[in-house]
């Protein structure tokens, strides 16, 4: 994929790159919003940038993709692609985007790695760059015109017709459309885009899991309320949970997300943690509605019964499955013992359960459950292939997929 020129410069300087690629991205956002405030008004999470995951997750992407064009010349990196382009979309990206992007990032190279930027490594890393965001504008322009939409266009205004407390950090909201247009059918497993006005006025993005299957007039996700301690509470979360009522509008996209059910045969075995169980709580809802006879297994870990979130409808759904069932793993003896069903204590062992034989595998929960639990999956003779991932906010995982 790299021109001949490119390759040996590439080669010769990836080292360095690599050493020093989380200070280019922080200084690569910093400059970037100084030049252009108006990027974190509608288009990027603040509450990311401000506790640097989203500096990590752009480092740790670039480098993997230098990283493959140096020794995987002929591969493609779908993964990280798909996982990007998904997010993008969802937040409106337009191609024009990638220039901006592109200057603040160079110049920040620059800022850097000083004169050891030479027109032959600016020139190197230029392409570098304009060959992931070419394959980032291709994959994101089959989305829009998958759902014959545009980034001006993927926003629709919706109504709160109903909150359910959950838990007491987690709140579901069903909304319904608010004109005759037709809504756009979801996947199990995908997410929405929320934008919300802060109170200061600017426009703040975050994306939910949907948590019930289509019925062609509603949408429904939960929102966990973020303490933060010692950082501050999550503002979009906090506005949800104490402002947002019955009767108030709100603005989502239209569902996007890599992580997918698909509809095969096999067993299903699904496991999460804390508000990791959205997505799966979407996925069983969709595999009610299609009458689906697999085998289903879900696994999920939570403080207590009493924090584990959707755990009467994910109950329910399993309840309506041909071959439904579920086990839990909570903090504590007296919480597992007193929990309904078959609970277990402290975090979750899939070693202590009987796992179906070819199943496919879908994770979601904080970074280190999904590399416990994949691990320990991997070891017990799980294909990687067979297992995905779900994971909230920037991706801190996806380089070390490629």
């Amino acid at each position: 994929m790299l021109s001949d020129t490119s390759l040996p410069v590439i080669k010769a300087t990836l080292p360095v790159v690599g050493e020093h690629v989380e200070e280019i991205a922080k200084r690569f956002y910093k400059h970037m919003f100084e030049a252009r405030p108006d990027l974190l008004d509608g288009l990027f999470n603040r509450g990311n940038q401000a506790d640097g995951r989203q500096q990590q997750a752009l480092a740790g992407s670039i480098a993997a993709f230098a990283t493959m064009l140096v020794e995987k010349p002929d591969q493609v990196p779908d993964h990280l692609l798909s996982r990007v382009a998904h997010k993008h979309v969802s937040l409106g990206l337009s191609p024009d985007q990638y220039q901006v992007v592109h200057d603040h990032l160079m110049w920040a190279i620059v800022d850097v790695l000083g004169d050891a930027v030479t027109p032959e490594v600016a020139a190197a890393w230029d392409e570098v760059y304009w060959l992931l965001a070419n394959l980032l504008i291709n994959k994101e322009r089959g989305l829009y015109n998958a759902v014959h939409l545009s980034p001006e266009t993927i926003w629709r205004t919706w109504r709160v017709v109903r909150r359910i407390q959950e838990t007491d950090d987690v709140v579901s909201f069903v909304v319904e459309r608010t004109d005759e247009r037709d809504v756009k059918p979801s996947l199990p497993g995908q997410y929405v885009t929320l934008k919300m006005t802060m109170p200061d006025g600017v426009q703040q993005p975050r994306q939910y899991s949907l948590t019930k299957a289509d019925d062609g007039q509603h949408r429904q996700f939960a929102v966990k309320r973020v303490r933060g301690l010692p950082t501050p509470d999550g503002e979009m979360s906090t506005l949800l949970h104490n402002d947002v009522q019955v009767g108030d509008e709100v603005v989502l996209s239209v569902p996007f997300g890599d992580v997918v059910l698909e509809y095969t045969d096999r067993p299903l075995v699904m496991a999460s943690a804390g508000i990791g169980i959205t997505p799966m709580a979407g996925m069983l809802s969709h595999l009610v509605q299609s009458g689906s006879q697999r085998q289903v297994m879900l696994l999920h870990a939570d403080d207590s019964e009493a924090s584990f979130p959707l755990r009467a409808q994910v109950s329910e759904d399993l309840a309506k499955l041909a071959d439904g069932t579920l086990k839990t793993w909570f903090l504590t003896p007296a919480e597992a013992g007193a929990a309904s069903g078959s609970a277990f204590t402290g975090f979750m062992d899939v070693s202590v359960v009987e796992l179906p034989d070819d199943a496919e595998y879908y994770l979601c929960g904080p970074l280190p459950f999904l590399k416990s639990v994949r691990s320990a999956l991997i070891a017990g003779g799980v294909p990687a292939k067979d297992i995905q991932y779900e994971v909230f906010g920037p991706d801190l995982w996806l380089a070390d997929f490629q």
